[in-house]
């Protein structure tokens, strides 16, 4: 926990704060000769404002995403199936970190190190686990929540 805030949600400044780190980081990608190729079929008009409320809910914010939006076997299946992409990810990670500083959180705060620790984990796990066929990809993923210690357990021990 950092000070009075118990939430990363909180501390990144709630909605607000995701969207701009959302917008901030698809600039970035969108800039990035390899990671824009992730892109290059197109996206949804919306895509930040999703990606700000998926990113709400792992991180201690309200369940927006999974009540109104979709659920996390969409978000990867939707990341599946591209074979593996090691520089891609790598570059995707460092999009993030530089997305944190044009968003305005400190590269040293508690919060810019714990939001890279989650975005590095999402990219790496949750996003790359079937990157051999989208078909793999089971239904009713449960989101994977993150707190200021690393990856919430869920109630089964996962």
């Amino acid at each position: 926990m950092m000070n009075d805030v118990d939430t990363i949600f909180e501390a990144a400044g709630g909605e607000a704060g995701l969207r701009r780190l959302a917008e901030a980081w698809h600039t970035r990608v969108m800039a990035d000769e390899v990671v824009s190729h992730a892109f290059s079929h197109g996206f949804r008009p919306d895509h930040t404002a999703r990606l700000a409320a998926y990113w709400a809910e792992a991180l201690g914010g309200p369940a927006t995403f999974t009540g109104v939006l979709g659920e996390e076997s969409d978000v990867v299946r939707i990341h599946s199936g591209n074979g593996e992409h090691d520089e891609m990810n790598e570059r995707a990670v460092a999009c993030f970190d530089a997305a944190l500083e044009d968003a305005g959180y400190a590269a040293d705060s508690p919060v810019a190190r714990t939001l890279h620790d989650y975005f590095a984990w999402a990219t790496w796990n949750s996003m790359y686990a079937f990157h051999e066929s989208a078909g793999d990809v089971p239904p009713g993923l449960p989101i994977p929540h993150w707190t200021w210690s690393g990856r919430a357990r869920t109630p089964t021990g996962e």
